[in-house]
């Protein structure tokens, strides 16, 4: 039997528990496939962990996956009414001077009486600024939580902590998934375990170029009310939580000292300081490094190996964001056997000569 041909798998390995694994858990489950999840570590214990979690459907320049992105915020906006405990801040973004010409369909140019009204704490509004309202931002961690309990709920069982040591196969199927727990029987297994994703692929004989792009992500205690939306600008892109802890994320420059996390840290507060007024006491409480799954092309791996039959394959920057949509249209090609048009520029086979 090939994968064409499995239209309703019993039993469906998810490999990987951050956010992405936890909505193609939710997604399948509620088809009514038997949905086990695979984590070597703890739920949202990778990137997802240390993600800014900002959901956009905008990309700079040409978009080759314009089709999936543009139902990114509708999918996430379905998932709010399904799964108890997911919430989505949709609060809008406004981006300015950061020249990186990111556009959407919602764009709405704003004045600077405008932009003050909406960000009132900014020092120096500028004159003009991208506002997107329909943008928005969720807590990744707590998000993925959710949607593992919500795929609990549906009968899916979760073992964090238990590493995927190989993989079973008969007639270049795979049967199941090695554990130091023991064997997983699986009709199908998807591999959703972000930068780790090469590494088990390579051992089903497939060469997926995914390497782990670095991104540095800051939080810091701050008083409540010092941003409204997601500011996105050259000296900053920060948002706030409701209970006032202050969010930023920046790239990744080398391993220097002055560019290590905890310097840095100090640096966006110093321009956070500058930007708001009231930002004076906010204080870095926390600086780490996410390694994202970044494919080659910069396109999402999504999709059947082609090598080995009963495999699927999702890894993705950027993962939150896509994450809905992604685990949607997936779990509709896993268990349905409708392909989804708008996966096509991520087959995985574009990478492997047949």
């Amino acid at each position: 039997m090939n994968q064409e041909s499995l239209k309703r798998p019993a039993r469906i390995v998810v490999i990987g528990a951050g956010i992405v694994g936890a909505s193609l858990a939710y997604h399948l489950a509620s088809k009514g496939a038997q949905v086990t999840v695979v984590e070597a570590g703890g739920v949202a214990s990778g990137v997802t962990g240390t993600s800014f979690a900002w959901i956009n459907a905008s990309c700079a320049g040409q978009d080759p996956i314009a089709a999936l992105r543009g139902g990114a915020i509708a999918a996430w906006r379905q998932l709010e009414t399904q799964v108890p405990g997911l919430t989505v801040r949709w609060h809008g973004a406004l981006s300015y001077g950061t020249q990186d010409g990111r556009v959407s369909s919602s764009s709405i140019v704003l004045d600077r009486s405008r932009i003050a009204r909406l960000e009132p704490r900014l020092r120096q509004p500028p004159e003009q600024a991208l506002y997107e309202p329909e943008q928005g931002a969720l807590d990744a961690v707590a998000a993925t939580h959710a949607l593992l309990a919500a795929a609990q709920a549906l009968g899916a069982t979760v073992r964090t902590h238990t590493p995927v040591l190989g993989f079973t196969a008969r007639d270049a199927q795979v049967t199941g998934v090695e554990t130091a727990a023991g064997r997983i029987g699986a009709d199908m297994v998807v591999l959703a375990a972000g930068t780790g994703t090469a590494q088990l692929a390579a051992q089903l004989g497939a060469s997926l170029p995914i390497h782990a792009s670095p991104a540095i992500f800051l939080r810091y205690q701050a008083p409540p009310g010092l941003v409204r939306a997601i500011i996105s600008n050259h000296a900053m892109e920060v948002r706030q939580a409701e209970d006032g802890t202050m969010l930023a994320a920046e790239d990744y420059l080398d391993d220097a000292p002055e560019n290590q996390p905890a310097a840095i840290a100090l640096r966006t507060a110093s321009a956070i300081r500058d930007e708001l007024e009231g930002a004076e006491a906010i204080a870095p409480a926390f600086a780490g490094i996410g390694l994202r799954p970044m494919p080659l092309d910069g396109v999402p791996v999504i999709g059947y190996l082609p090598q080995v039959g009963g495999v699927y394959v999702c890894a993705m920057h950027p993962g939150v964001v896509l994450a809905a949509i992604v685990g949607q249209l997936a779990s509709g090609e896993i268990v349905d056997g409708q392909p989804a048009t708008a996966l096509e520029a991520c087959r995985p086979a574009r990478f492997l000569a047949c």
